[in-house]
């Protein structure tokens, strides 16, 4: 069976853009036909400044939002990274396979470098390197399949050719895995800045929709979403960002095409109303389940108990056999 591993990082709560762009086919697609792997990645949540109490928190979030989105530890294993070491086992012996020049070559390490660079301020290492952590994320359980946004693209391609450089040089130890990507709602982007991704780490605002807003929250925030120049509502990402965005946001809810749905409206508050009340009733379910899973934190707890100790029974003998290739004496 083709294995699939993904994992979300607790840097803030989980948003719209997450559960469409991600969690959902999760739920509804991958654990069905694949053995599948998914992860709170709590480990790359210290890139950056961080209050260690909040991390905690929304890692826990983030777990139980993935229980209330379906996923079903029956299916699927899920888990928290820092519980399984041998992820971080991997990392530094991947490191010592990657190059520097890779590693800078990361956008998202570029972008927020040179931001802090402006600050007069400096990055953490473990932003440049936590790419090779991904990457250890990934190799440590023979995936086959990586679901990613566009965003993520390039670090799934580090792990390629990591995992290629590896079995070429010290044997065969890893499976080369793919990225693949949802075809609708992969990036939502910000409904408020509709050129940038609807991202959780931002600060609050009204360009995110978070899982746990409340419905008056949802309808507000995307009637107040920018559109665009002209009345007519056509779908054009280039030219008509925000309209598009409000598009592909609603065709996602409802298993549509955005281009199609676009001749279906002669006025933008037409089109903000229906969004907004998609966006509600497809978040309902997630909400009520989420409320009768923090009545059970025991519940919580356990299910990510036996999904560490499921993954590190799966990962610890091809990470001992890396050791092994790369000339370490395993225990």
């Amino acid at each position: 069976m083709t294995r699939v591993f993904s994992g979300i990082k607790p840097t803030g709560h989980l948003t719209l853009g997450n559960y469409l762009g991600a969690v959902r086919q999760w739920a509804e697609v991958d654990q069905h036909r694949t053995d599948a792997l998914f992860c709170v990645v709590d480990m790359h949540a210290l890139t950056v400044d961080h209050d260690p109490a909040r991390v905690r928190r929304l890692s826990r979030q983030a777990a139980t939002l993935l229980l209330a989105s379906g996923l079903d530890p029956e299916l699927c294993t899920l888990f928290v990274q820092s519980q399984v070491d041998e992820h971080a086992r991997l990392s530094y012996v991947l490191e010592c396979v990657a190059t520097d020049g890779e590693a800078r070559r990361m956008i998202q390490y570029k972008e927020k470098a040179a931001r802090e660079r402006d600050r007069g301020g400096s990055v953490r290492l473990s932003l440049l390197t936590y790419p090779v952590l991904m990457a250890a994320d990934i190799l440590a359980y023979g995936t086959d399949e990586v679901p990613v946004g566009d965003d993520q693209t390039q670090h799934v391609e580090l792990a390629r050719d990591l995992a290629v450089r590896f079995n070429q040089r010290y044997g065969q130890a890893f499976v080369v895995p793919r990225a693949t990507h949802p075809k609708v709602g992969a990036r939502v982007m910000n409904l408020q800045e509709p050129t940038s991704k609807m991202g959780k780490t931002d600060d609050v605002g009204p360009g995110i929709v978070y899982l746990l807003d409340e419905p008056d929250v949802v309808r507000k925030k995307i009637m107040r979403a920018v559109t665009d120049s002209g009345r007519e509502v056509v779908y054009d990402r280039v030219a008509r960002p925000g309209l598009a965005n409000l598009l592909e946001i609603l065709a996602a809810c409802e298993g549509g095409n955005p281009e199609d749905l676009s001749g279906v409206y002669e006025s933008y508050g037409a089109l903000k109303k229906d969004t907004a009340e998609a966006v509600v009733e497809l978040l309902r379910p997630v909400q009520q389940r989420h409320k009768e899973l923090c009545a059970d934190p025991a519940y919580v707890e356990e299910v990510l108990r036996l999904g560490a100790e499921k993954a590190r029974g799966m990962a610890r003998p091809r990470v001992d056999a890396a050791y092994r290739a790369i000339g370490l004496l395993a225990g």
